[in-house]
């Protein structure tokens, strides 16, 4: 779990950070030349961070405490889930598209629809952006989302 014996996962947190910056032209945290304190901010943030890896079935690989919080999960927890279990069945096929639209045109900025935490509580999230998550190179690696607006169902 990122803390500050590990930097806050300033690795991870750098990625999410320029990925967003480059794709979106905006700023996801306050600008730093502290990569561990950017980290922290981004973990501690009061709205929605998450990322999910490339693989045929996306585990999530990172998720702020503000996400934990929302899915009702630990980070061991959080961390070893594939990211579909975050919309409910009937919803999948939709967020598959999301994703799809994601990888091709690099963000969307315009996402709403409902998820469900791991013990069943239903919420509403409001103008996500959903972003590809690019290595130092360039390179697709996975994906992420923030948002700030959600409510209970």
């Amino acid at each position: 779990e990122p803390c500050k014996a590990n930097h806050f996962l300033a690795e991870h947190a750098k990625l999410l950070i320029k990925s967003y910056r480059h794709l979106t032209g905006q700023h996801l945290v306050t600008e730093t030349s502290d990569p561990a304190y950017a980290a922290q901010q981004l973990y501690e943030a009061p709205f929605f961070v998450a990322s999910h890896n490339t693989e045929s079935d996306p585990i999530l690989t990172y998720g702020n405490r503000t996400a934990q919080t929302l899915f009702e999960m630990t980070w061991n927890e959080f961390t070893q889930t594939p990211s579909r279990f975050t919309a409910e069945e009937p919803n999948r096929e939709e967020r598959a598209r999301l994703l799809q639209r994601v990888t091709t045109d690099g963000f969307i900025d315009d996402y709403s629809g409902v998820r469900i935490s791991s013990n069943g509580q239903r919420f509403q999230i409001e103008q996500a952006t959903v972003w590809n998550l690019l290595d130092g190179a360039g390179k697709r690696i996975g994906q992420a989302a923030t948002f700030g607006q959600w409510r209970l169902l």
